[in-house]
């Protein structure tokens, strides 16, 4: 119905849907791409990319948005770089993590097994893959919410106090007691943000091109599922979001490609995360595992003209 789309991902608000709707979505590190004109969450975290129904697609999209905007200071300086020559590339030879410690917690067994072929996949493309511990994006969960949370009060305080009852039952109490985080909290968890930045580079990371986890580690649930209670809702939502975030506070630039459907046929998807500023690296990944797997498919809207 639409080539693509444009979104921002603060916690994961791209690749989510992407994931949740069998598409592809592209999470840019912040400083490739303007955020002018987007409505504002986290001006830590806050990056837009594309929804598309491929990889190629995204790059496209990806190479047509990049760029320095004097109105967003994070992208004064980064320089553009062409994806498109080495999009075809390949994999083999890259050097893929396997973070097995986080993001595999508490599988749908469903998930699971998406996951197990995925591996087997960039195996039997050539690349190098091993199992590796990730201490830093265990820290990075936990600090999440101290940075995001109290960015978006600062943006959104005077909407919050007026019409808390008219947002969402979920958000819009949780953001009215944000505002109550002592300043302390905020400027520590940066701090411990910008650490985690540094230490994974020279460790976790230090002799990886990639990373391959679940999205989301369940598939697609009914809308119902969300709407038992408000506990299951808030539950549902960090659980959906916890392999997501942690790119946010990392820095690194992540992609939600199609890797499977559910017994009940809904989508799975695979996350593939790279070094900050290595998109090149992500989409390459990325084109490589769509071109040898049957995931990538466009939907039938012929029952709508029968109907």
């Amino acid at each position: 119905m639409a080539p693509m789309a444009l979104g921002s991902d603060t916690g994961g608000s791209v690749r989510a849907p992407a994931s949740l709707c069998g598409t592809v979505g592209l999470k840019t590190t912040v400083g490739r791409v303007s955020r002018h004109g987007v409505f504002p969450l986290s001006w830590t975290m806050d990056s837009v990319g594309p929804l598309t129904r491929s990889v190629e697609d995204a790059a496209l999209v990806y190479q047509a948005l990049q760029g320095e905007d004097l109105n967003d200071d994070s992208t004064i300086g980064v320089v553009t770089h062409d994806v498109m020559p080495g999009l075809k590339s390949g994999v083999k030879g890259l050097r893929v993590g396997i973070p097995r410690d986080i993001y595999f917690d508490d599988l749908d067994p469903e998930v699971e097994k998406a996951m197990a072929d995925c591996v087997h996949v960039f195996k039997d493309l050539g690349a190098y893959v091993e199992n590796i511990a990730y201490p830093e994006a265990r820290i990075a969960q936990a600090i999440r919410g101290s940075i995001s949370s109290v960015e978006s009060c600062v943006f959104h305080a005077e909407r919050v106090r007026a019409r808390v009852d008219d947002m969402d039952p979920v958000v819009g109490p949780r953001m009215l007691g944000d505002m109550d985080r002592p300043a302390i909290e905020y400027a520590a968890a940066l701090r411990q943000m910008h650490a985690l930045r540094r230490s994974q580079l020279a460790g976790s990371l230090r002799d990886i091109d990639i990373l391959l986890t679940p999205t989301i580690p369940e598939p697609a649930l009914p809308v119902a599922a969300f709407e038992k209670s408000l506990e299951d809702y808030a539950s549902l939502s960090k659980r959906f979001s916890d392999n997501t975030a942690t790119g946010n506070v990392l820095g690194l630039c992540g992609l939600s490609v199609p890797c499977g459907f559910s017994k009940s046929g809904l989508p799975i998807g695979l996350m593939i995360y790279a070094k900050p500023f290595a998109e090149d690296v992500l989409l390459r990944a990325g084109f490589a595992f769509e071109m040898v797997t049957e995931w990538n498919r466009h939907p039938d809207f012929g029952w709508i003209t029968k109907s």
